[in-house]
């Protein structure tokens, strides 16, 4: 069976290529429509290949993601990214909170566990919808991405505190993590940009390194319990400047997309879809209903007042995609489902609801709310 869900998932990715192409939509929602729509028909199951390439996929677009952050721009434009990507997490956290323990009745743990991973705004989502839409080229873009960067820090750092044992494998997962930071900011440029290294393309040294530190924070992460999305973004804006202002940085930048956006990533969409259960969201739709609303609702009110104030302009593009969900929250619910905090019916809930605010947000981005005047943007 395993090489017919391989002959499955490369006919979904191929396919989710070509519909995105004629519907103009992001292909990374149509990758989730596939999963959610083969999971749950049992055309396909999850394997622990795919499993392993799916959250690879995560971490990459996290990295690739981080690439694409302008440090000098969010200096520049630091207190409105700041305060948009605060107030993104920590409105629809309290709110989310609230209606799950006091409404609902949720046990304590799994309240604040749902407030956590309804916080976040999907990096992986956000990412590759602006490289699709060519938007890193203007500022709404970088500011956009700045605010993700912001919201998803403090989701991380609320799933530490709350949810993190101290031990002392986490520990070491720190220390790593500053080292590897530290050694990637110094060396990495003889590695992406020298031409003495990079002269034989064949061996694609630049792949293989990004690659090599990736799995090298995934392994101390679940060695100590942690999480590696925090540390891996960092690294992408430490080297965003060797990626970007070098041609061959550039070139090696676009070599890893090229891989990523082919390859693997597809794959963690196509996942991600997967691990919703219809049956058991139409079982609880009323209380589906009544979270995806309060969450929604909540992104609204933490970015789009704060948007319309500071930027005035595409306000509700940005407050749509600021409102998807996918990436971490995806990590919180399979952690909170791994460890017991979650039963199946509360992990299907929440999954079905991140599912969902990455893809209706999008469309409805996509559709109506694109920034038209793009030279009005920077």
């Amino acid at each position: 069976m395993a090489d017919f869900y391989l002959l499955v998932l490369g006919l979904l990715v191929f396919v989710s290529s070509l519909i995105s192409v004629r519907l103009g939509l992001s292909v990374s929602i149509i990758e989730i429509l596939f999963g959610v729509i083969a999971g749950n028909l049992g055309i396909i199951h999850s394997e622990t290949w795919m499993l392993f390439i799916a959250s690879f996929g995560g971490i990459l677009l996290t990295f690739l993601s981080g690439t694409e952050i302008d440090v000098k721009l969010m200096r520049k434009k630091l207190k409105e990214t700041v305060l948009i990507g605060f107030l993104s997490f920590l409105i629809p956290f309290v709110l989310i909170f609230s209606v799950v323990h006091f409404l609902i009745g949720w046990n304590l743990v799994a309240s604040l566990l749902a407030g956590t991973a309804l916080s976040e705004t999907s990096i992986a989502v956000v990412y590759s919808t602006l490289l699709q839409q060519d938007l890193f080229k203007y500022d709404i873009g970088k500011i956009l991405m700045g605010a993700t960067f912001v919201t998803n820090i403090c989701t991380a750092i609320a799933l530490s505190i709350l949810f993190t044992k101290p031990n002392l494998y986490i520990f070491i997962f720190y220390a790593v993590s500053i080292l590897l930071l530290i050694f990637a900011f110094k060396y990495s440029y003889r590695f992406l940009v020298n031409s003495k290294i990079l002269k034989d393309k064949i061996l694609e040294i630049e792949i293989k390194y990004i690659f090599l530190l990736l799995f090298i924070l995934m392994f101390f992460a679940s060695w100590g319990g942690g999480q590696a999305i925090l540390p891996v973004f960092i690294l992408g804006m430490l080297l965003s400047n060797t990626l970007n202002e070098n041609s061959n940085g550039q070139k090696a930048k676009e070599r890893i997309k090229t891989v990523a956006f082919a390859v693997i990533t597809p794959v963690f969409f196509i996942i991600g879809g997967m691990k919703v259960s219809i049956p058991l969201v139409i079982g609880g739709l009323g209380i589906f209903i009544l979270i995806f609303s309060f969450r929604q609702l909540a992104k609204f009110a933490g970015v789009y007042f704060l948007t319309k104030h500071y930027l005035n302009s595409s306000t509700g593009y940005i407050t749509l995609m600021m409102s998807t969900g996918l990436t971490f929250g995806l990590i919180a619910t399979l952690f909170g489902l791994n460890t017991g905090l979650l039963d199946n019916y509360s992990y299907s809930i929440l999954t079905g609801v991140l599912v969902l605010s990455a893809v209706l947000p999008t469309i409805i981005a996509q559709k109506w709310f694109v920034p038209r005047h793009l030279e009005d943007l920077n």
